[in-house]
């Protein structure tokens, strides 16, 4: 307490108590708007990763919440009834007991920690607020405002530089890390605009607005050099145009099981044809750029990720079943790195992102059963959304429209899961969390409908 800057947050704390306990509501949609702009701690002082201010919202909505459900139980039944949140309960158990015999139990701990105050305020709690249907447009609204507000100053930002390739890999500080996980925020808030946009009719000043944001973010997601972020919307559109025209999974189950055969048979001849690709990420054409995505050869991000892949399935060769523990492969994963496999940016000390994936980043520090069940947390996440689509009347376009936008934005995310991860983060977190709590609402509101039809 030796930092005067610590008193004047005094008044800021008890703001932020007094609308915790009288303005909870509000409170908890503003942390939509804070999340894009909120900013790591550990930036700027010598002391532990803390985004603030969302991530201490985030705890003291945790404890008061927790606490007023244990007094009067005021959460809706039917949501311990959901295949989600069982899912979730199930992948926070085993973190759990991943943790009991971690290599460093306190960093586990913490990490998990730091995955309930996201979970339990926006995920279940926010079944409470989201019940109130204005409540659900507000948090995608206040979401994407902020992040538009973040683009918006990272383009100021990067425009003193020339927009060139290499500044667009930091411009976005000190909101985001890197570009990485900025163009991952902005791929996921791009369908959620244009949802917006299509739900219902506005006027036009609000369709000027609208249109205005969803320019400025496709601006901010070429410019953010974030490849795949670029791939990722174009697996949302696949997978809306999939969901919007009811075409059958099965012959796409058949084609990508033969496609994942034909890769397996050919895998040296396919190897052969990457290692030729010379395209680098640094080039400024935008076909060339895409193509750099699959250069295993030259390309040093490229390089870097399967280090850090292949480091995490070596981890996982050595502890199968529990893992290293949560949190922890930024600690062991170095000792892990082949000579062959180090490049130009290989680092021993966890920079520079983790696992770079976050299946394979749940395999290293939970094991194989902690991989199955965070695959089991996407494939519940994906099974109440696609089902709830479906199930919604086709005269309820409003809220078609708005599930199957909340759909292809988790989908840029999941998808470029495979390549990143920061579901450990506020900016990923609180708007997945939130739009599943959306889900689950939806649903209880639909059988809530229909039991009350059946009755009348």
């Amino acid at each position: 307490m030796n930092d005067p800057n610590v008193y004047s947050l005094i008044p800021v704390g008890l703001l932020a108590i007094y609308f915790a306990i009288f303005q909870t509501e509000k409170l908890f949609l503003s942390l939509a708007f804070l999340t894009p702009l909120s900013i790591n701690i550990e930036e700027y002082t010598s002391s532990f990763g803390l985004f603030v201010p969302t991530e201490p919202l985030l705890f003291g909505l945790m404890l008061l919440l927790s606490a007023l459900q244990i007094k009067k139980a005021f959460l809706p039944v039917q949501i311990w009834r959901s295949p989600l949140i069982w899912t979730v309960l199930v992948y926070l158990i085993w973190m759990l007991l991943s943790a009991i015999t971690s290599s460093h139990p306190v960093v586990s701990f913490k990490f998990i920690l730091a995955r309930l105050w996201f979970i339990i305020p926006v995920l279940f709690f926010g079944t409470y607020f989201f019940q109130k249907r204005s409540n659900r447009i507000a948090f995608l609204w206040l979401f994407i405002v902020a992040t538009v507000v973040v683009i918006i100053y990272t383009l100021i930002h990067h425009s003193f530089y020339g927009f060139g390739e290499k500044e667009g890999h930091w411009v976005m500080s000190p909101f985001f890390k890197d570009h990485t996980i900025y163009g991952a925020i902005v791929a996921l808030v791009l369908p959620l605009a244009v949802g917006l946009y299509l739900y219902k009719k506005h006027n036009p000043l609000m369709q000027l607005t609208l249109l205005s944001l969803i320019v400025i973010i496709i601006i901010g997601l070429v410019l953010s050099y974030t490849r795949a972020a670029w791939l990722s919307v174009l697996g949302s559109m696949a997978i809306a145009f999939v969901l919007y025209y009811k075409i059958s999974w099965k012959p796409i189950a058949v084609l990508a099981a033969v496609g994942l055969l034909i890769v397996l048979v050919r895998w040296d001849q396919i190897q052969m044809e990457l290692e030729r690709n010379k395209y680098e990420h640094t080039t400024e054409a935008f076909d060339e750029r895409i193509q750099s995505a699959a250069n295993i050869s030259t390309d040093a991000s490229n390089l870097e990720r399967i280090n850090r892949w292949s480091c995490a399935i070596a981890m996982f060769k050595e502890r199968p079943i529990m893992g290293y523990g949560p949190g922890t492969y930024a600690f062991e994963y170095a000792p892990f790195q082949r000579p062959e496999n180090l490049t130009i940016i290989s680092t021993n000390f966890g920079d520079m992102g983790n696992a770079h994936s976050e299946y394979l980043g749940a395999l290293a520090e939970t094991g194989f059963i902690g991989m199955l069940s965070l695959i089991a947390v996407v494939a519940a996440i994906f099974y109440t959304g696609i089902t709830l689509y479906h199930r919604l009347p086709k005269e309820n376009k409003e809220d078609r429209i708005i599930v199957l936008s909340t759909i292809m934005a988790l989908s840029t995310y999941f998808i470029h899961a495979f390549l990143n991860n920061y579901l450990d983060t506020d900016k990923a977190a609180v708007p997945i969390w939130g739009i599943c709590a959306m889900w689950l609402v939806y649903e209880n509101q639909l059988k809530t409908s229909a039991q009350s039809k059946e009755m009348g």
